[in-house]
């Protein structure tokens, strides 16, 4: 039985720029007949240039957004149209890392609070003061101190920042990790750090990887999905379908970026540098 299944997948949304003076604005395409399967321990890869749709894909999956067409399984249960309430235990099996960290993390709250509060919210600590050991042990993880429990988020680069994200994203151990475009942004060295740090996770559950940079997928990725408009134009595994694109659009995604002849362990290389420039600041 797959972990995640989306079979037909659809979403439309209001168009708020085309309402009319009265009545309700009308509803566009996302993105339309998606189709996606992940098995437990496998890392699929999201890619398309920018309004492809993959973005409101995620947040469909997660049902942040509910479909409009289509079926969405998780662990064999259908949650197409689950109402919030019979969703909420199952929240905490699939988690998000979101590209913006710092609008995702409460300015009014210090890190060791907001690492906290989804595992007391899901009575996986017995109270405040066991969160916050939990949180100090969650940015070890990932390679930030302890003491970082007691700073605010803007105290925090964005680097240390994306690293708390994810330090959330993994606090309840859930089994499905979807991270948009969290490595968008950040200094190619901090990029190789935070992806280091995602292939150690991926051993511990299944991982949707959204991305615009290919190269990055390749490398994290077992399969990727091509998006286009809405629509996913090629599938398979990352190696066959690096190696012999069978669409016009994925030949020229791989032909816009440049994709260097891979070390394998270029991004542990990378991570390893960047441990050593933390620690001589």
């Amino acid at each position: 039985m797959a972990l995640l299944e989306a079979r037909e997948l659809a979403l439309q949304l209001p168009d708020r720029s085309a309402k009319p003076l009265f009545g309700a604005p009308p509803l566009t395409d996302i993105f339309r007949g998606v189709d996606l399967v992940l098995e437990a321990g496998e890392s699929v890869g999201i890619v398309g240039e920018s309004g492809s749709g993959k973005t409101s894909l995620a947040r469909t999956l997660l049902r942040l957004y509910e479909p409009t067409a289509g079926t969405l399984h998780f662990h064999g249960r259908d949650i197409t149209h689950l109402p919030e309430a019979e969703l909420r235990p199952l929240r905490a099996k699939f988690q998000a890392i979101f590209q913006d960290p710092l609008s995702s993390l409460n300015p009014r709250h210090r890190i060791g609070t907001i690492l906290a509060q989804p595992l007391m919210a899901y009575e996986r600590v017995a109270n405040r003061r066991d969160g916050l050991r939990e949180a100090c042990t969650l940015l070890e993880r990932v390679g930030l101190p302890a003491a970082f429990a007691e700073r605010f988020p803007h105290e925090l680069s964005g680097g240390q920042r994306q690293r708390v994200g994810i330090a959330r994203a993994i606090a309840l151990k859930p089994d499905l990790i979807i991270a948009d475009e969290i490595v968008s942004g950040l200094d190619v060295s901090t990029q190789a750090q935070i992806l280091t740090l995602l292939r150690e996770l991926k051993k511990d559950g299944s991982m949707i990887f959204i991305s615009h940079d290919l190269s990055v997928v390749r490398v994290l990725c077992d399969r990727v999905l091509v998006m286009r408009q809405g629509e996913v134009v090629e599938s398979g595994l990352c190696a066959a379908l690096f190696a012999n694109p069978a669409h016009d659009y994925t030949r020229n995604l791989l032909n816009a970026i440049p994709l260097p002849d891979l070390d394998p362990d270029w991004v542990l290389r990378g991570g390893y540098e960047e441990q050593n420039h933390e620690k001589e600041k």
